[in-house]
């Protein structure tokens, strides 16, 4: 077995075990609907446009607009289509999916990707510290949620928080200094 068929197999154990331990009937509908505001990067676009509105978080609205379309096409513009991961429930036996995907491709995680793309960027630009708090906060839970979800392996999850975290960041470079009048 390769190394990838080592990580499959430890990732489907850790799937295996959060269905089987971590999933509740009474959490199933809450955490479906969550990740399902995070399709398309649906819940930070409006919170984006939203912040548009405002002069003190103007900035953060841009930014967050800039580091999703960043985060879009290096997660679902180069990375998917290049790396083709299968989702976890075709690899893994006994694993059940909880909603259908938009792609059938694994890596990286889309929604965590977008969710970190906008808290990360966020954290800094917004004007109370505990909103970047409560960002980052929902970042993480959308990236648990692919998992309770049994859509994403835990690599691709953390990969998607990376890449987003990276889109953030550079975003921030290369148009930290404008003014968002």
């Amino acid at each position: 077995m390769n190394l990838f068929g080592y990580l499959t197999q430890i990732e489907g154990t850790i799937l295996l075990w959060i269905q089987q331990w971590l999933r509740f009937d009474w959490l199933n509908g809450p955490v479906m609907a969550f990740s399902k505001l995070g399709n398309a990067g649906m819940l930070w676009l409006v919170l984006c446009a939203v912040f548009l509105l405002f002069r003190r978080t103007r900035r953060a609205g841009a930014l967050g607009l800039a580091a999703l379309a960043m985060g879009f096409l290096l997660c679902n513009g180069l990375l998917k289509p290049l790396l083709h991961r299968t989702r976890p429930w075709l690899v893994v036996e006994g694993l059940k999916h909880m909603v259908a995907p938009g792609d059938m491709h694994s890596f990286p995680s889309g929604h965590t990707c977008a969710a970190f793309a906008a808290a990360w960027t966020w954290r800094k630009q917004l004007p109370r510290r505990w909103m970047g708090k409560i960002a980052m906060f929902a970042a993480a839970l959308m990236g648990l949620s692919r998992l309770y979800l049994g859509v994403h392996f835990p690599t691709d999850v953390l990969a998607g928080a990376l890449v987003g975290i990276f889109s953030a960041w550079l975003m921030g470079k290369v148009l930290g200094g404008r003014k968002f009048a």
